[in-house]
């Protein structure tokens, strides 16, 4: 392992230590030293001025950053529910018994760790893992079998088979943002020929709302930060952490230059001089194409200082690579984590149109909208609200995956019909769909009308679809455990309420639970919606949509009983009892 001060000490001298470049310079050393060591902390919180505490907690809170050694190859399947589907636990042990490391555990020798993240965002070619930050699909048990013995012939990952790596676009169905011509610059010089206040205007007409899943009105999001005095600036959330989702992916690899384009038109529109795309962790292979699309822009004058040889426009763009939090797709998490603090969300309002990055007015959107709205530039709102419904104007890109024969990447015009999408994606004899993630609705085939659309299905783009073999009750204890871990701990009411409901969820798979239970289940609802933020409230939507639509499901697996305890109590206590000597025979005493 190399020196880990001398090792801080460089990153320092890389990346500098202005806020946003303590997540670089600690994933740099959890890279070179397969963690963050004590002395490193120390160098990192000296150079950046920071307690040690303050670093140690940053590091502490991301699922990529760790304390304790990892493996030279640092290996985490993805365990997304449609991972699971594909059978990645299955080969998860195969490759831990071929290995000899268990599960979440770093092999003695330091020679592999091998763990599971929440989703890579390849549920579309999966089952997944990531290799040393790399991305790898389509595993079998033969590759697996192929990587395990690479692992202990220390072959160096840039030297496996370079096919192995290969993402597929899996573009099925693009339509306006995925299949309209693009031309660098072309919105820009649109809005500098009319000004700015016609380009809201323009983005008023489309009827563009945040792509997300909020469904914020575009314009009225840059109208109001415009009007907001202050240093503003521009951030682009590409932190699309709900499992089952993998459209930016595509958007980020295919149309980048497109996204830039947004956010500079954003940067016009409200005078900001500095822009960040926030870019998950699990995506970092992206960076060097990203990178490379900004660069392009640059040497085109698009972005950067005097973009289009204008004298007083100046903006530039950074990337952020988080670490691993899906709280982070929460906007105030994502900004307290461009900010180095720890990531927890911020109290709302103020909101961060008016009090945002640095307290400053601050315009977050997402790759989709930003991608949309330079298109609305260049083509005019009237054309971008061709489709979709009165309320929801334009396209939706859908993430497609689980049972049905055609996964991948659906644009698809708002107000379509959940059947109408099983129909795209050759979807048979089906459960239910999962639309907008865990957080978002399970629809059972009787609501199949249903519309994605702001008014009905809301989505950030995630639609996992469900055959009628899968266990209803597997795929909701699944949901739970997800949210009980990228539970950040700030507020009780998710804490405890998302620990609570998994325990319980864990007793009615089991066929442990009785109708107790399920009451408790559906009283957990109002604990969660006290929660600090979205990530709370929305936890306990896969439980109650399900019991709302399939009670029979949960009846099926109950115990013919009244009460049934969730621990052994005799059991639980034992350890207190050996430890202070007392069986119970003093209280006969008192």
């Amino acid at each position: 392992m190399d020196d880990p001060v001398e090792t801080a000490r460089q990153a320092v001298a890389d990346y500098g230590t202005r806020p946003q470049r303590l997540l670089v310079v600690l994933r740099r050393i959890q890279q070179v030293c397969h963690h963050v060591p004590r002395p490193a902390q120390q160098v990192v919180a000296e150079a950046f001025g920071l307690p040690l505490a303050q670093v140690e907690g940053v590091i502490e809170f991301y699922h990529f950053l760790h304390t304790r050694p990892r493996g030279d190859y640092e290996i985490y399947f993805s365990d997304c529910v449609i991972d699971a589907f594909q059978g990645f636990e299955a080969l998860m042990q195969r490759l831990c018994g071929r290995l000899g490391v268990g599960p979440g555990q770093c092999r003695a020798d330091g020679r592999v760790s091998v763990d599971t993240t929440a989703c890579t965002g390849l549920c579309d070619q999966g089952p997944a893992l990531l290799v040393n930050g790399l991305p790898l699909g389509r595993l079998t048990p033969a590759r697996i079998d192929a990587i395990a013995e690479r692992i202990e012939a220390a072959v160096p990952v840039a030297e496996w088979p370079p096919e192995w790596f290969e993402v597929a676009a899996n573009f099925r169905q693009p339509d306006k943002v995925l299949g309209s011509a693009w031309q660098s610059g072309a919105g820009l010089r649109a809005a500098l020929r009319r000004g700015a206040e016609w380009l809201l205007d323009e983005l008023q007409a489309s009827g563009l709302r945040g792509r997300g899943g909020a469904g914020f009105p575009t314009a009225l999001k840059w109208k109001y930060c415009r009007q907001t005095p202050g240093a503003h600036y521009v951030v682009c959330n590409a932190d699309e952490g709900e499992p089952g989702t993998f459209k930016d992916r595509e958007l980020l690899r295919h149309h980048a230059d497109q996204l830039f384009e947004g956010m500079t038109l954003a940067a016009l529109v409200t005078g900001a001089r500095q822009g960040f795309l926030y870019l998950r962790g699990e995506y970092q292979w992206l960076l060097p194409q990203l990178e490379e699309a900004l660069r392009r822009r640059r040497r085109e004058g698009l972005v950067g200082r005097n973009i289009c040889a204008l004298a007083d426009f100046h903006f530039d763009i950074d990337i952020v690579v988080g670490a691993g939090a899906y709280i982070c797709g929460e906007e105030s998490a994502l900004l307290n984590s461009i900010e180095g603090v720890r990531p927890h969300p911020r109290n709302r309002p103020p909101y961060p149109v008016t009090c945002g990055l640095w307290g400053q007015p601050t315009v977050v959107n997402n790759v989709e909208s930003f991608a949309a709205a330079a298109l609305v530039a260049a083509r005019g709102g009237a054309w971008f609200a061709e489709v979709g419904t009165e309320k929801s104007k334009g396209t939706k890109v859908l993430s497609v995956s689980g049972d049905c024969d055609r996964p991948g990447i659906y644009e698809v015009p708002l107000g379509i019909t959940v059947a109408e999408v099983l129909d795209l994606c050759g979807a048979g004899d089906t459960l239910g769909v999962q639309v907008g993630g865990p957080s978002g609705t399970f629809v059972h085939p009787p609501e199949y009308g249903r519309r994605i659309a702001y008014e009905d299905l809301g989505t950030g783009g995630s639609f996992m679809v469900f055959g009628t073999g899968r266990d209803l009750i597997d795929i909701v204890h699944r949901f739970a455990r997800f949210f009980a871990h990228e539970s950040c701990g700030f507020c009780t009411p998710c804490r405890v309420g998302t620990q609570l409901q998994l325990r319980l969820l864990e007793k009615v798979r089991r066929g442990w639970a009785t109708a107790g239970d399920i009451q408790e289940l559906e009283q957990l609802r109002a604990i969660l919606a006290a929660s600090h933020c979205g990530l709370g409230h929305t936890a306990a939507n896969p439980v109650q949509t399900t019991l709302a639509r399939c009670p029979e499901r949960y009846r099926k697996v109950l115990r013919d009983l009244e009460f049934s305890p969730g621990f052994d109590l005799d059991a639980a206590l034992e350890a207190a009892r050996q430890l202070t000597g007392r069986f119970g025979d003093h209280l006969s005493q008192e």
